[in-house]
């Protein structure tokens, strides 16, 4: 069995963003309220995140999280990478560095911003974590972790396939190839922006839906969603083998 909180489920600005701006166009519902994407999985054996964004700190006191096995990173950008800081709490209490796989690509991004952390530079008392490359399918511990590369725009990004569960974040775009990988999944989570305009870099909505009934996954949860997509109204409109997913929403496959 495998239980996945989401620790996060809201977009690049979070919603409603900085200054209260974008609140207006959702209900009060607590729902709304979405922090930066990023989900825990755990097992009897095994404590997995993926993305450390802004608010990760917070995400991890209000979900209860008191340890982290591995870390899974989807791509660099700062909304999915901001809180690696916020780790060195779980270094201190667990007393060593924490493995974390990622793309090349993010690896590279991740070292040259984040270069205190690293070889010479290192300061004392940061974060550590032991970086490597995955692009291939990886057995840790009782989980079966399958990298799942796709399009984002200008840039790709590597989600992840972790048993039954399959998690792609900032998609514009899945080649066929990684479409097989995910098929057989029982829960997939797919990105879905907003339900119009179509956007250059995000599936809208309806886009998301279409690659869930592509591929016929049991069951969608839907993330990264702005303050224009209200969680009760949009979930009336959506199948029920799609939905949105809300912060701390649990789950269990």
């Amino acid at each position: 069995m495998m239980k996945c909180t989401f620790l996060g489920t809201g977009t690049s600005m979070g919603v409603p963003v900085a200054g209260g701006f974008g609140s207006e166009h959702i209900s009060g519902d607590p729902r709304n309220e979405r922090t930066r994407c990023s989900v825990w999985i755990e097992t009897d054996q095994t404590s997995v995140i993926i993305d450390t964004g802004p608010e990760f700190r917070i995400q991890t006191i209000r979900s209860g999280v008191k340890k982290i096995d591995l870390v899974l990173i989807t791509h660099e950008h700062m909304d999915h990478v901001a809180g690696l800081d916020d780790l060195r709490a779980f270094n201190y209490a667990q007393q060593g560095p924490i493995p974390l796989y990622t793309s090349g690509q993010a690896l590279q991004s991740i070292q040259e911003r984040f270069d205190y952390m690293f070889g010479d530079n290192k300061y004392p008392g940061s974060t550590s974590v032991d970086m490597s490359v995955i692009d291939e399918a990886h057995k840790f511990r009782d989980l079966q972790i399958t990298p799942l590369p796709y399009n984002h725009g200008r840039i790709n990004v590597q989600g992840y396939r972790i048993n039954d569960f399959s998690y792609m974040t900032d998609v514009k775009s899945i080649p066929d190839k990684t479409k097989e990988l995910v098929k057989g999944s029982k829960v997939m989570v797919l990105s879905g922006l907003r339900w119009q305009p179509e956007h250059p870099t995000h599936l809208t909505i309806p886009e998301a839906v279409e690659i869930a009934d592509e591929l016929n996954i049991p069951q969608t949860y839907l993330i990264h969603m702005n303050s224009y997509v209200d969680h009760e109204e949009s979930n009336k409109q959506l199948p029920s083998h799609v939905q949105l997913a809300y912060d701390q929403m649990e789950i269990t496959i």
